[in-house]
Order: C-alpha cells, then sequence, then structure tokens
C-alpha cells in the first residue's frame, strides 16, 4: 500500500495557553477527497493551517508527501509551493487584476516570468469557466467571483495537495451555489483535497471520506455516505440534524 500523501500524527496545537488540537491522527491519500465537519471552535481551521505552519503545531508530526513538515525555512518553502490553500476571505491584493493575482503565485512559488504566469494563469481561470474575469479588479467581482478567482490562484501552482478553508462561508446561499459548482469541477479532476466546510450535498457528492471533528479531537470518520447517512456516534448525528435544520430554514 502506498504512502499517504499527508499524514497528521498526534497533532496538538493552540493559541496562547489555549489548546485547540489535542492530538489529532489523520491522513489523505493521493487522489483523496476528505471533507472535514464540525462545529465552530472544534479545531477545523486550525488543523488546516497547521499542515504548512501557518499555525506552528504544539506537537506531533505532519508529513506532505513523506516529507516531515517543520520550521526550517527551505523546508517549509518546498512544502508550502506544493500546496495551494483557498481561505474564508478571499485575500486577493485589490490593486491587482484577476490574473495578476492568479499569475502572482506562479511567479513566487514557481519563479516563472510574468508572460509564462500569465498564459498558464488564462488557462486555469479559463477552465474554471472565470476567463472573462481575467482584466477585472477583485472589487469589481462578486464574492463568489472573487472565490472562484482564489480557487484559480491555489490551482495554478499545481499543488499536490489543495486545502480549502470554509469556502462558501463569506456567501449568501446564490453566489455560494457557483463556488460550489466550481469545487465540483475541480474534484472531478482527481486532485487531493482536504476541505472543511459545511456543504453536506458536495459532502455526498463529492468526497470519499467525512471526518468530524469536535473539541479538538476527531469523533468520527468513515465513507462519505456511511458518516453522513448513518453515523455512528450520537454527537455526530446531533450535528448533522442541526447542520440540515439550519440549511432547510436558510432556502424558506
Amino acid at each position: 500500500m502506498s504512502e499517504p500523501l499527508l499524514l497528521i500524527d498526534g497533532l496538538k496545537a493552540g493559541y496562547g495557553s489555549v489548546e485547540v488540537l489535542r492530538g489529532v491522527h489523520l491522513s489523505v491519500d493521493k487522489g483523496e477527497k476528505v471533507v472535514i465537519l464540525g462545529p465552530s471552535g472544534s479545531g477545523k481551521s486550525t488543523l488546516l493551517k497547521c499542515i504548512p505552519y501557518l499555525v506552528r503545531p504544539w506537537s506531533g508530526e505532519i508529513r506532505v508527501d513523506g516529507e516531515l513538515v517543520n520550521s526550517d525555512p527551505s523546508t517549509l518553502r518546498r512544502i508550502r509551493s506544493s500546496i495551494g490553500f483557498v481561505f474564508q476571505q478571499y485575500n486577493l491584493f485589490p490593486h491587482m487584476t484577476s490574473i495578476r493575482n492568479v499569475a502572482l503565485s506562479l511567479e513566487l512559488n514557481r519563479r516563472l516570468p510574468r508572460q509564462e504566469s500569465e498564459k498558464i494563469a488564462y488557462s486555469v481561470m479559463s477552465m474554471l469557466g472565470i476567463g472573462e474575469l481575467a482584466g477585472k479588479y477583485p472589487l469589481e467581482l462578486s464574492g463568489g467571483q472573487q472565490q472562484r478567482v482564489a480557487i484559480a490562484r491555489a490551482l495554478a501552482i499545481d499543488p499536490k495537495l489543495l486545502l480549502l478553508d470554509e469556502p462558501t462561508s463569506a456567501l449568501d446561499p446564490e453566489l455560494r451555489y457557483e463556488v460550489v459548482e466550481t469545487l465540483y469541477q475541480v474534484a472531478k479532476q482527481g486532485r487531493s483535497m482536504l476541505i472543511v466546510t459545511h456543504e453536506v450535498d458536495f459532502a455526498e457528492a463529492a468526497a470519499d471520506r467525512v471526518v468530524f471533528i469536535d473539541e479538538g479531537v476527531i469523533v468520527e470518520e468513515g465513507d462519505a455516505r456511511e458518516v453522513l447517512e448513518r453515523p455512528r456516534k450520537e454527537r455526530t448525528e446531533r450535528f448533522l440534524k442541526r447542520l440540515r435544520s439550519k440549511v432547510g430554514n436558510a432556502a424558506t
């Protein structure tokens, strides 16, 4: 059996004296799409940010494609250049056009010249159906369009692993739909993805595995359909009922 693309072993992390992650063990295989669910404050975003050391773990090991992630600058640069990260907020540079925002990731991570990086950037944007936005600035775009540009930026470097931290949480229902459609498209490419989201429909349709985390520990994980339709743990079942109730209320 091949080694997982991502291997997290005994991860503990927090902020100040507050422990957020209390010994997390998780793996993602090559080509696998894993969705992380959990209530607010459960440690989902912290877990994602620990992988490229945006948050420094207290203890435990993280390996990406067999390489140990640590604070050595050259190691971090190399590993970060193989990971695409999509944040809740789009984090686009407002003074740059969409294509410049996407191309910049190639220039910084792959050291490509501007002309080549913009050619790749436009190709990725076109693949996601947003090529017509290339010359527009972020403030000229809707929230959904900005997030799709952010997804294009993460994909442009052709990452081994794509991390997405609640990419639809800042959007209203109509704009959320277009971003979810983009995520479906990315998922079909067979790319390795670790996604923090409350989009149950996306998890059911596109995820291979679902992980439910609460109070800094993984409570349950397994086949996506099994966990979502027949959760074994009462805490998971309660959370999914509340989540579906919120979605139902928002739709009415």
